[in-house]
């Protein structure tokens, strides 16, 4: 019984480092993409590469993510499920008000634009993950 307790515990440490190590490659390979879109002399075609290459690691962190929250059990399913619920409408807020300020000229495209606010959205997720934790504490 202790034996097969640890395997399942091994399973899900793996389970867990695959999907934080996916979501590490994703958050360098954003970077680096970031830094060679940032120098004017990058050429056309190396642009489109840079675009497109943090998509294909964070296709498979969602694919890992996804595993990992099925692979939970019902309360911790219910706490996820909760924090997107939650998560969802705030960011929908969020980007909304920032778009009613923008047009009422109060607030610059530049430093608010779709590059600069996505930051925010797994910020509200983590936030409302901890929020739904405390409602089972």
């Amino acid at each position: 019984m202790t034996s097969n307790h640890s395997s399942q515990l091994s399973g899900t440490g793996r389970r867990d480092s695959v999907f934080i190590v996916a979501g590490i490659v994703w958050v360098v390979i954003y970077w680096i993409a970031l830094s060679f879109l940032r120098n004017p002399q990058t050429s056309g075609p190396l642009k489109v590469a840079m675009v497109l290459s943090p998509a294909i690691p964070f296709a498979v962190f969602l694919f890992r993510f996804i595993g990992y929250v099925r692979g939970l059990d019902e309360l911790h399913r219910r706490v996820h499920l909760e924090a997107l619920a939650l998560a969802f409408p705030i960011a929908t807020l969020f980007l909304m008000t920032l778009g009613l300020i923008e047009r009422a000229g109060m607030l610059s495209a530049k430093h608010w634009s779709y590059g600069n606010v996505w930051y925010y959205l797994p910020l509200f997720y983590l936030i409302a993950v901890a929020v739904s934790w405390r409602r089972y504490r």
